[in-house]
């Protein structure tokens, strides 16, 4: 097999020490593995099951999980695309999209410049870190969602907090993929009702994630090597957001988010935990060379 690029290790650099078959040389040899097909599907299933039941939380659910298998970039490129199509359903699914364009178009707008102000978080030689942000991410967004805290913007206020709002969200999100913080709980504090709130994750995260599309294929991540991934994860998060929606009138939708967010916050302590283990072991002894 062909050996890595040395500036590919620096994004590979925890995948190929991965004790799994899906130990790679290469992102395009490494995104055929039978074995990690069969975790993308899993990751996605499970994905696309929250999302259907609770109408949100596919690309953390799928960032979280993936994230503890290959570095964040590469988990990314596989979520970008089912991230995409389903935000594009549930953006024109409703009747208020003239009403969310006109009151986040300032959130969106700082979102976008701060994902492309960060295009190289992801990538770069700090990138490692980007999974314990991750982490810590996954906890904060837990703990908001399990204490039930209520904020709320002046409606005069919108528009100016919502551009610094938009402008952290980029920044977190170029450098671990996930849009829901600080954004999340702004687009709450707004007042938005329950089926304009959800039509809003729509628009929002749509144009979040085409941003991020654009910063992967500049960082050349975003390649025919993910193609079949992506259809894997696409296909198997409609089975499960199809199983989702199903099963949500059976469900008591109020305790199933509660465990969703429990199984987040323990997520997010893992990850942060695993990599901060992972980096204070490869640390050098004092006194040795």
């Amino acid at each position: 097999m062909p050996s890595l690029h040395p500036k590919a290790c620096s994004v590979t650099s925890r995948l190929c020490s991965l004790p799994l078959s899906v130990n790679v040389r290469g992102m395009s040899n490494s995104m055929s593995d039978p074995i990690l097909l069969i975790v993308i599907a899993a990751v996605f299933l499970l994905a696309g099951f929250v999302k259907g039941t609770i109408g949100m939380g596919l690309p953390t659910v799928a960032m979280g999980l993936l994230a503890t298998r290959m570095p964040p970039a590469h988990a990314l490129a596989i979520v970008i695309v089912p991230a995409i199509v389903t935000n594009i359903w549930q953006t024109f699914v409703g009747p208020y999209l003239r009403d969310i364009v006109r009151r986040l178009w300032p959130l969106m707008v700082g979102t976008v410049l701060g994902i492309l102000s960060g295009g190289g978080l992801m990538t770069g030689p700090y990138a490692r870190y980007g999974t314990i942000v991750l982490g810590v991410l996954l906890v904060i967004y837990a703990i908001i969602g399990l204490s039930k805290v209520r904020f709320s913007v002046p409606r005069q206020n919108e528009k100016w907090l919502g551009g610094i709002v938009g402008l952290v969200t980029g920044v977190i999100s170029a450098a671990t993929g996930v849009q829901v913080i600080p954004s999340m709980p702004f687009m709450q504090a707004i007042g938005m009702e329950k089926d304009e709130l959800v039509q809003a994750l729509g628009v929002f995260f749509t144009t979040a994630t085409v941003a991020l599309a654009f910063n992967l294929t500049g960082a050349g991540l975003l390649n025919a090597s993910v193609a079949i991934p992506g259809l894997v994860a696409m296909a198997t998060a409609f089975v499960g957001m199809y199983i989702g929606q199903l099963l949500r009138s059976r469900m008591d939708a109020d305790t199933f988010r509660r465990w969703f967010l429990i199984a987040m916050l323990l997520l997010g302590i893992y990850l942060a935990g695993e990599m901060l283990a992972r980096i204070y072991a490869e640390m050098p002894v004092p006194g040795t060379h």
